[in-house]
């Protein structure tokens, strides 16, 4: 939501988003930062159970360093920091919510948005344990990349793989990026499919009609979680009788398989909640 558009912040306390990001960088013009960002840290303790992040403008411009003070007041959920392209750039920005006296409940969402991001997303996503999500910059990546916009984004799924395995590889969230045309349901709903079936745990969105299908795409489904509850008890029934081999529906299943059931299962408890 932009920082400096009161009337869309307001709108934001009605929508049914898990986080919102309140914006000081690219929908805030320069004369408007500072007003934009009094009002954002003003209202961090507004949007109820959501998780309220704010994005700073980015490291290396004038505006960056008052953000992050006004931030560590504000005590957000997360700052959402545009470009992080090392391991150093993370302990810069950790070394100044410290000093600025955010309380240790307010984390780091990493942009990674350049190909030097990319080769080094391991170190980045590894280099606090404050730092709990990567957010995919997708715009950016593809400007940098000098790359065309395709359905299926052929051009930038190396990148968003490396994201991907450094996240897994971290125990990090990692956030899917944005989609730019608001009108066009279908290719945002295709591009949710993509990033679901990729492993992605959700999506940045830029307008409010995005909201629900990116929820419905994300969550599992009745099927799914009717499909998990049989699991599980099959495989506690197996193990109860003393049995190795367990089947599903013809399939064998290993703990894997179980794994997979659990954490279906404890998603759509959360969401339930």
């Amino acid at each position: 939501m932009p920082g400096a558009n009161e009337r869309a912040l307001e709108k934001a306390k009605g929508l049914a988003a898990d986080a919102l990001i309140l914006d000081l960088e690219d929908a805030v013009a320069p004369d408007a930062k500072e007003a934009a960002r009094e009002r954002v840290c003003g209202m961090v303790g507004e949007y109820g159970d959501r998780e309220v992040t704010i994005r700073l403008n980015g490291l290396e411009t004038e505006w960056h360093d008052a953000d992050l003070r006004a931030a560590a007041q504000a005590g957000p959920a997360a700052v959402v920091v545009p470009k992080v392209n090392s391991a150093r750039d993370v302990h810069n920005i950790e070394r100044a919510l410290e000093l600025g006296g955010a309380p240790d409940t307010t984390k780091i969402w990493a942009m990674v948005e350049t190909p030097v991001a990319m080769l080094h997303a391991e170190e980045i996503a590894a280099a606090s344990e404050r730092l709990t999500v990567l957010v995919m910059g997708t715009n950016d990546l593809a400007k940098e990349l000098h790359a065309e916009s395709v359905p299926g984004r052929a051009p930038l799924l190396g990148g968003l793989s490396l994201c991907l395995l450094a996240a897994r590889a971290t125990g990090k969230v990692i956030l899917d990026g944005v989609y730019n045309d608001v009108k066009d349901v279908e290719g945002f709903e295709a591009e949710c499919l993509q990033g679901r079936q990729f492993g992605f745990d959700g999506k940045t969105l830029i307008h409010p009609g995005q909201i629900e299908p990116c929820n419905r795409v994300f969550a599992p489904s009745e099927a799914e979680i009717e499909q998990a509850r049989k699991i599980i008890a099959a495989f506690e029934e197996a193990r109860a009788e003393g049995r190795g081999v367990v089947t599903v529906d013809g399939r064998m299943i290993e703990n894997l398989h179980v794994d997979n059931a659990q954490r279906i299962l404890a998603l759509a408890e959360a969401i339930g909640a």
